[in-house]
């Protein structure tokens, strides 16, 4: 059984209130797949990015659901089915890339970066355990379940005179690593929903990480998810992403860290 999905764009967090709304682009996080080989969550070492140029029109998520009927003795009449399982899910996006206002060699480069995520990386070569790079899709308020890419299909659209592409639209599928955990909700494998907050004065990392979790060690996890270096320097009217709790267990943060 296959249930495909389309998310819009509309399908973003949006703003909170008294927000100004602003341009987020989506991009796709890299990281050095776990050393001891497990698949329960990606490695805290990010190894690069993929930016958008352009934002997604849709995204496609599928999972396949596999059922099994049991036999009955009336041949009139089919067995109640069971659930045995199901496969990872698959998201499938697009992605646009234009250098025609440059003419430079910037789109051979980007799509040799999402060909160079099909295979294993360096350091996992030389750990004898050949695996991918751990790629995490992510827009604003959405993040992807981690994956890795099992497929890319690029199509070159526009050339200079000289042969060099400057156009290409490339089409990315993304599969579950892990798949589902035992007693998880089956649509929190797609892309969770984030919330958000808007700094005011008298506000800190802590304080932010306390009210959206009830602990304030985790404001670590807080500033990793909005790129902030110093927790010191935190400008009122700022929008924070707050990750969602099971998403920054399966980063590696915990209660008391």
């Amino acid at each position: 059984m296959t249930s495909p999905v389309t998310f819009t764009a509309a399908g973003a967090a949006p703003p909170s209130a008294g927000a100004p709304a602003s341009l987020q682009h989506a991009y796709l996080e890299l990281r050095e797949p776990p050393a001891d080989g497990s698949t329960a969550a990606p490695s805290g070492v990010r190894i690069g990015r993929i930016d958008f140029q352009f934002n997604p029109k849709e995204l496609s998520l599928t999972k396949n659901a596999k059922w099994s009927r049991e036999n009955q003795r009336s041949a009139s009449k089919s067995g109640p089915v069971q659930f045995t399982g199901s496969d990872p899910s698959k998201l499938t996006l697009e992605m646009f890339f234009d250098a025609t206002d440059t003419m430079d060699d910037r789109v051979p480069k980007v799509v040799d970066q999402l060909f160079a995520c099909c295979v294993p990386t360096d350091k996992s070569r030389q750990a004898k355990k050949a695996s991918p790079p751990w790629v995490i899709f992510r827009w604003g308020g959405m993040t992807g379940f981690p994956g890795f890419v099992s497929s890319v299909t690029a199509k070159y659209t526009l050339f200079t005179p000289s042969g060099n592409p400057v156009r290409a639209v490339c089409t990315v599928t993304l599969e579950e690593i892990s798949g589902e955990r035992g007693g998880q909700n089956p649509t929190s494998g797609a892309l969770a929903a984030r919330d958000a907050h808007v700094l005011v004065a008298g506000d800190t990392l802590p304080s932010v990480a306390f009210a959206a979790y009830g602990d304030p060690n985790l404001w670590r996890a807080v500033a990793e998810a909005n790129g902030i270096d110093d927790p010191m320097r935190l400008r009122a009217g700022t929008r924070l992403l707050l990750p969602a709790l099971d998403e920054l267990e399966a980063e590696g943060f915990g209660h008391g860290q």
